[in-house]
């Protein structure tokens, strides 16, 4: 799988499981109607919405990403392609807390209030990372890649030839 395009469902499954939390902390406060849990969690909710439209402010690759474009392994051949299997591989963590806040959150719904406001923060912080990664990618005439690795092992990336030329510039 394309490392952008990893990049880029990695941020809007963030979003979808911030909404699922979300909308079931909604359900639950609603339930108990318990004003401060209603009003502390509009307050983190907002703190998350601007502490990951701080993160993902840059228009560069964040410096962990750096890191991981750096340390790619180069190869000349096209690595096998199984998106399904490397999302789940390297996404399992998100999947594991928002199917665990999700269940609590029927009991207190101030534990899928919390998760909600980390997924935000993950979904805005990354948002702008994957067109950083195109343009290095565009820039070097490469292609990323993430390698197949265990899941409990760190993520990394294999990097190809790709086309170098001017395709994001936009034309008119």
């Amino acid at each position: 799988m394309r490392f952008g395009d990893f990049l880029k469902a990695t941020v809007l499954l963030s979003a979808g499981c911030a909404t699922l939390l979300a909308t079931v902390t909604v359900i639950g406060i609603t339930r108990d109607e318990d004003r401060v849990v209603t009003y502390v969690t509009a307050a983190w909710w907002l703190l998350a919405i601007a502490i990951g439209l701080s993160l993902g402010a840059r228009a560069s690759a964040s410096p962990p990403i750096a890191r991981l474009l750096a340390g790619a392994r180069s190869q000349t051949t096209l690595p096998e392609l199984n998106p399904g299997t490397t999302l789940l591989n390297r996404l399992w963590p998100l999947l594991v807390m928002t199917i665990g806040a999700a269940g609590v959150s029927f009991v207190e719904p101030q534990v899928s209030s919390v998760a909600a406001g980390f997924t935000i923060i993950w979904a805005l912080a990354w948002r702008t990372q994957e067109r950083a990664v195109l343009a290095i990618e565009e820039r070097d005439g490469v292609r990323f890649y993430v390698d197949r690795t265990s899941p409990l092992q760190p993520i990394k990336l294999i990097r190809t030839p790709g086309f170098a030329g001017d395709f994001l510039k936009r034309t008119g």
